[in-house]
């Protein structure tokens, strides 16, 4: 028998447990995203504003909404064309039904907010857009998804009233035509929404492109019909708006600030919780009331504040019970 087999084997103590540090995907660095496309987007709304501002005492404004829409989509097709194919991803057309559902209902709602922009303070119209979420709670239930439950049905109540407080039907400026698009647009980015929802398998800037050229289409549709057909679509401005330069300059700078915006918050949902992201893109309410109040468009009141607090307060709550 060796000396071996009398002596135990001691076996190495475990090291101390350590508490693991969890950290979320990206850290901060999602939010801050979400924040700095926030910004862009918020300097978007304000320029497209401005080129719907009256500019003599017959209230033309200085250049027609149908041709900023169309301008914004060209651009950002051709910016995120240019991030799919350098990254790699595949372009897609006709591959999904919900892809163009996605993309059908986004355009229009992007139509319905550029005409809702252009007639109204970009404050009400964020406000009214803001409401998505909501939308997105009354369809989930006819689609076969979850039932709303009384907690929701009190939000979707509390930020109906919340937006009468905020937008002030009565108030001065306020025109219910393009109140109604803004809610048009609401409820169509809810149906995009969900519409995204169930895309698989496509890369984000393939979604993006298919979404920008099918929304180039729909505002080029727009203008076609105000100003080659002479339809009605309160969509007239100055005739020599196209050789202003100024004018110019803040419809290119709307595609720009637009497409930008859209890639900040692509990285921040790329990266960061959605439900979070989301709550944090609500901020843009807050960007653009500031804005317009700097810029003396629009005084900013207590009941105004409590009216937009009424509506992003039960939206933030809907954005963050979300789970999927």
């Amino acid at each position: 028998m060796s000396d071996s087999t009398l002596v135990p084997t001691l076996a190495p103590a475990p090291p101390p447990a350590v508490e693991p540090i969890v950290r979320s995907r990206g850290g901060m660095q999602p939010y801050v995203w979400s924040l700095c496309g926030c910004l862009w987007f918020a300097v978007m709304g304000v320029l497209t504003h401005d080129l719907g501002r009256p500019i003599d005492a017959a209230g033309t404004p200085a250049c027609p909404w149908t041709v900023v829409c169309f301008v914004r989509s060209v651009v950002a097709t051709a910016f995120a064309a240019s991030l799919a194919l350098g990254t790699g991803a595949k372009l897609v057309a006709f591959s999904s039904r919900s892809l163009w559902v996605r993309s059908l209902a986004g355009s229009t709602s992007m139509v319905a907010t550029f005409y809702a922009l252009s007639h109204l303070h970009v404050t009400d119209v964020l406000t009214l857009t803001n409401t998505s979420p909501i939308w997105v709670a009354l369809l989930a239930w006819p689609l076969g998804q979850d039932r709303p439950t009384w907690g929701v049905a009190l939000a979707i109540a509390f930020s109906v009233c919340g937006v009468a407080v905020a937008v002030q039907p009565h108030g001065d400026g306020f025109r219910i035509v393009p109140a109604l698009f803004a809610l048009f647009a609401a409820f169509f980015t809810a149906v995009a929404m969900l519409g995204l929802n169930r895309l698989r398998g496509i890369a984000p800037f393939a979604i993006v492109t298919h979404f920008s050229a099918v929304s180039a289409v729909f505002g080029g549709a727009a203008w076609f019909l105000s100003d080659g057909l002479g339809l009605d679509l309160d969509a007239a401005g100055d005739p020599q708006w196209y050789r202003q330069p100024g004018v110019w300059v803040e419809i290119l700078g709307v595609g720009l600030t637009a497409t930008v915006g859209q890639v900040f918050l692509t990285l921040a949902f790329s990266r960061g919780r959605a439900t979070r992201v989301a709550v944090v893109g609500l901020s843009q309410v807050v960007m653009v009331m500031a804005l317009e109040a700097a810029l003396g468009w629009k005084t900013v009141t207590p009941v105004m504040i409590l009216g937009t607090g009424m509506v992003l307060g039960p939206t933030a709550w809907l954005m963050a019970r979300e789970r999927r």
